[in-house]
């Protein structure tokens, strides 16, 4: 395995799902009638490191090397689908 799913419901601090599948992420948030984002991520590397090797992004700023920046990237090059009440927005 090489990448999970992972559901984040609006306005939640945390994951509520976490899946092998897309599949199986799709059908959990269509009975659930959850809205939010669920986003591909890829096991074994942060975001920022996956960004930087796939030339999604390049720091240009020493801010940019820091733990607080790192900690906090986040990618809209990862694959990511988003559900209002159930179904793909």
């Amino acid at each position: 395995m090489s990448d999970i799913w992972v559901f984040n419901g609006n306005k939640a601090h945390f994951p509520s799902g976490v899946f092998s599948s897309l599949e199986n992420a799709k059908e959990w948030i269509e009975k659930n009638k959850l809205s939010g984002i669920l986003t591909k991520y890829p096991i074994d590397i942060g975001v920022y490191d996956w960004a930087v090797q796939n030339n999604f992004f390049s720091p240009n700023h020493e801010k940019q090397k820091l733990p607080a920046f790192i900690g906090s990237f986040t990618s809209a090059s990862m694959e990511h689908y988003h559900f209002l009440d159930g179904k793909e927005d």
